[in-house]
């Protein structure tokens, strides 16, 4: 029960990853506020206090600036505090960039990223003012990043780009809001869920055994997100963590590599062959998933 008496917020819990987390949270003793668009969060709470948990519904767009606000505001007003969001909500539009529409890249970037960024503010200035008021502070954020945003995946440009974002906005918050009493991480889970059965590319790894471990289980990632919301994280923040069945591991960003230097400005002519120099010395990217 390692969460006992905290509050938590979950979006996008009506299914898949986020209904595993809302599950799993309550189980160990969270009062869970379970957001979705449809009438499935609703679902989800009967599940959670059918076996003796506590949750509420909210139903709502956590890309709307205002919405994210007020679904802070209810876990509040419902529990009298909340101590920790997790941003798990998204949507996926896969095309090839030159097939693409405008309407396929600003749906995912406001659902996945908007999505995020919105909780995770209201959450914050929540979490300000009670350190401001010298009220106790021991809060989390788990974001959902995605191997799309850490590696890149073919036909999923406008997806990785949102989920690269959540990765950079996870450790931008994680050192902004140390200050309060706030620590701030992501996962990048692989797991078999709507959005990814979806995909007929993974259709064959998705598809459950017919015996033995279920390593694409939705449940097998919430662990580590129940793990994340607890009181017991509070040193780790400002990490992604990739996870898939009985697997977690710690993705390594963006870090500066080798290097050339003048003491003036270069020649183009110079370019060429430091640019040769530096790739011969610097490891090879990660593969693109679709690229092998």
């Amino acid at each position: 029960m390692i969460c006992q008496d905290r509050v938590v917020v979950v979006t996008g819990a009506g299914q898949g990853l986020g209904r595993a987390h809302a599950l799993a949270l309550a189980a160990e003793g969270a009062a869970v506020v379970v957001n979705d668009l449809g009438e499935a969060a609703k679902t989800v709470v009967d599940e959670i206090t059918a076996s003796g948990g506590t949750a509420v519904a909210d139903l709502g767009d956590v890309s709307d600036w205002g919405y994210a606000e007020a679904l802070v505001r209810r876990a509040v007003e419902e529990f009298g505090v909340l101590h920790a969001l997790v941003n798990n909500a998204g949507v996926n539009r896969d095309r090839m960039l030159v097939s693409m529409t405008e309407a396929d890249w600003d749906l995912v970037v406001k659902v996945d990223l908007k999505g995020h960024a919105a909780p995770l503010r209201h959450a914050a200035a929540y979490w300000r003012e009670c350190a401001k008021e010298g009220r106790p502070v021991a809060a989390r954020i788990v974001n959902t990043s995605s191997g799309a945003g850490l590696s890149g995946s073919v036909g999923q440009g406008n997806y990785g780009a949102a989920k690269a974002g959540i990765a950079a906005l996870t450790v931008i918050a994680a050192a902004e809001l140390a200050r309060y009493g706030v620590t701030v991480n992501a996962i990048a889970p692989s797991a078999r869920t709507p959005m990814t059965e979806a995909v007929e590319a993974f259709a064959e790894r998705m598809r459950a055994p017919e015996s033995g471990f279920d390593a694409m289980h939705p449940g097998n990632v919430s662990p580590l997100v129940v793990w994340l919301a607890s009181a017991g994280s509070g040193a780790v923040s400002g990490r992604v963590f990739e996870v898939e069945g009985g697997t977690i591991g710690v993705a390594d960003g963006w870090r500066h590599g080798p290097r050339a230097e003048r003491d003036r400005r270069w020649e183009v002519g110079e370019v060429g062959a430091a640019v040769g120099e530096l790739l011969a010395k610097a490891p090879e990217p990660a593969a693109v998933y679709g690229t092998f």
